[in-house]
């Protein structure tokens, strides 16, 4: 008798374990790459690269909020739900205004485990006369 109490019991808990893991699958980011290297850039001739991503999780992945580490970078992103296996992307756009060497990051904030997701942007920014003679 206390056998099968203990046995129904062990079922009963079993079932509630996976009835509240069921419930708590997340969306998972699988990113194609988390970093692009511009190379040198032209000052003043913006730049655009598009981050593309796969929802390995269980169930449809939101991104809420797409942010640039300064006003340098916009970025903009797949506003719908990316089904789990479908692909999205956040496409980030750097002004190119200051001169020199930069990496930026861009926060992506979405209905993962885990918190925010960072990607990264770098490369150089040189005058247009050297670009134009690096050319030739």
């Amino acid at each position: 008798m206390i056998r099968k109490f203990f046995i129904a019991g062990l079922i009963l808990v079993l079932g509630t374990v996976i009835s509240v893991n069921a419930q708590f699958q997340y969306p998972n980011f699988k990113w194609e790459n988390t970093e692009h290297d511009f190379g040198e850039i032209q000052h003043l001739d913006p730049v655009v690269y598009e981050f593309e991503f796969t929802n390995k999780g269980q169930a449809p992945l939101v991104i809420s909020e797409v942010e640039g580490s300064c006003g340098c970078t916009v970025a903009e992103y797949t506003k719908d739900p990316v089904m789990p296996g479908k692909k999205g992307k956040v496409k980030a756009t750097f002004d190119a205004a200051a001169m020199g060497k930069f990496r930026k990051s861009i926060k992506v904030v979405a209905n993962v485990e885990g918190g925010p997701e960072y990607l990264y942007i770098k490369g150089t920014v040189i005058e247009q006369s050297q670009a134009e003679s690096q050319g030739n």
